[in-house]
């Protein structure tokens, strides 16, 4: 597999491209950090204390990607699709758990969140926490968290290969 391609975020877009552009983007730099793998060293927790590894992101990206996108912005009644009744978000690698298995699932993940939100606008709210939460709010927060684990797997990969960037 190659790694997929990274376009830049668009210098002069209105805010909802801005904001798809770069959830793109990190969604993209995830997969990016795992091209060119085996699965073993996509298994691998390489910065101890940490037991964070490419494969759990992945998992865990695509938990979080149907938490946000389906159960509260659609509002769908879904299970989690890894370790069902933990509550580890995905991080946790089942025995057999593969890379191979795992990316669909991410990607069917991503596509069902981009049809969830094609017929919203920005200001549209579904309920969370006792209040609304706007689908703004929803992508300034997944901006965020694919951020924060993009940082997490370039630790990661550079510990397994010394590969740095994407």
């Amino acid at each position: 597999m190659s790694a997929p391609e990274r376009p830049m975020p668009p210098l002069d877009a209105d805010e909802r491209a801005s904001l798809e552009s770069w959830l793109d983007f990190y969604r993209t730099t995830l997969a990016r950090k795992c091209d060119g793998l085996t699965e073993d060293q996509l298994r691998e927790a390489t910065a101890a204390p940490s037991p964070i590894t490419l494969l759990g992101l992945v998992q865990h990206l695509a938990e979080v990607e149907r938490n946000w996108f389906r159960r509260v912005l659609a509002q769908e009644d879904v299970p989690p699709l890894f370790t069902p009744g933990a509550h580890d978000g995905g991080f946790d690698l089942a025995h057999g758990a593969t890379y191979e298995q795992a990316l669909p699932l991410w990607q069917a993940e991503i596509d069902r969140a981009r049809e969830n939100c094609a017929a919203r606008a920005l200001d549209d709210t579904s309920p969370f926490m006792g209040g609304q939460v706007t689908l703004r709010w929803i992508y300034t927060h997944m901006v965020g968290e694919y951020a924060r684990h993009c940082g997490h797997a370039d630790l990661v990969r550079e510990r397994i290969d010394g590969r740095t960037g994407v």
